[in-house]
C-alpha cells in the first residue's frame, strides 16, 4: 500500500510569525527569560492602543481566556499583561490544514510614561476583550526635540586664544 503524503502548504508559516513577534516583545521589554516559553507554546495576542481624550486605552484580544488566567502588572513604567490559554485540542487522527489559534503562555509589555501609578490604571475583561484604561497617559507632554548642530567643517571657525592665568595679554604689535 502506498502512503500518501499530506499536503500542508502553510506548515510553519504561522509558527514562524508568532515566534518572531514573541522575540520582538521579549527583547524589546528587557525582561528575564521565563521557563516554559518555547517555540511550540509562544504566542502574542493582538492589541490596539489608542488615545481617548486624555486617557490611553489598550485593547487586547484574549478569546477563550478567563479572568483568573490573566495578570496585569506595572513595574518601572512598563505595563505587562501575562496569561495563558489552556485547553488545546488534542484530537488523534485530526489533520489541520490551517491552525491559527494558539495555546500556552503569553506576555505583552507596553512602556508607559514614567509618572503613571497603579491607581491610574483600570482593567476590564469582557467577551474575550481585555480593555485597560490608563488615566491621563495620553495627555503627557511630548518629548522635547533637541536640535543637532552642523558639523564643524560647515561652520566658520572662530577660535579666540586667551592668555592663561598670570600671563599678560599680548598687544597687537608685540611678538614672542
Amino acid at each position: 500500500m502506498v502512503k500518501r503524503q499530506q499536503r500542508r502548504p502553510f506548515r510553519g508559516l504561522f509558527d514562524t510569525v508568532a515566534e518572531l513577534n514573541r522575540m520582538r516583545e521579549f527583547w524589546g521589554a528587557g525582561v528575564e527569560a521565563r521557563e516554559g516559553r518555547t517555540h511550540a507554546t509562544a504566542w502574542i495576542p493582538t492589541m490596539d492602543i489608542f488615545a481617548k481624550g486624555e486617557d490611553l486605552v489598550i485593547r487586547c484580544e484574549l478569546a477563550g481566556i478567563g479572568r483568573d488566567d490573566v495578570a496585569i502588572s506595572l513595574e518601572h513604567g512598563a505595563l505587562t499583561i501575562d496569561g495563558e490559554r489552556t485547553g488545546a485540542p488534542d484530537e488523534d487522527g485530526t489533520t489541520y490544514y490551517v491552525r491559527e489559534r494558539h495555546y500556552g503562555a503569553f506576555r505583552r509589555t507596553i512602556n508607559l510614561p514614567g509618572d503613571i501609578d497603579k491607581t491610574d490604571i483600570a482593567a476590564n475583561l469582557e467577551d474575550g476583550l481585555l480593555e485597560i484604561m490608563v488615566a491621563g497617559a495620553a495627555a503627557r507632554e511630548e518629548p522635547e526635540r533637541i536640535e543637532i548642530g552642523a558639523p564643524a567643517a560647515e561652520t566658520e571657525s572662530t577660535l579666540e586664544v586667551r592668555p592663561s592665568a598670570g600671563e599678560p595679554p599680548e598687544s597687537e604689535g608685540s611678538q614672542r
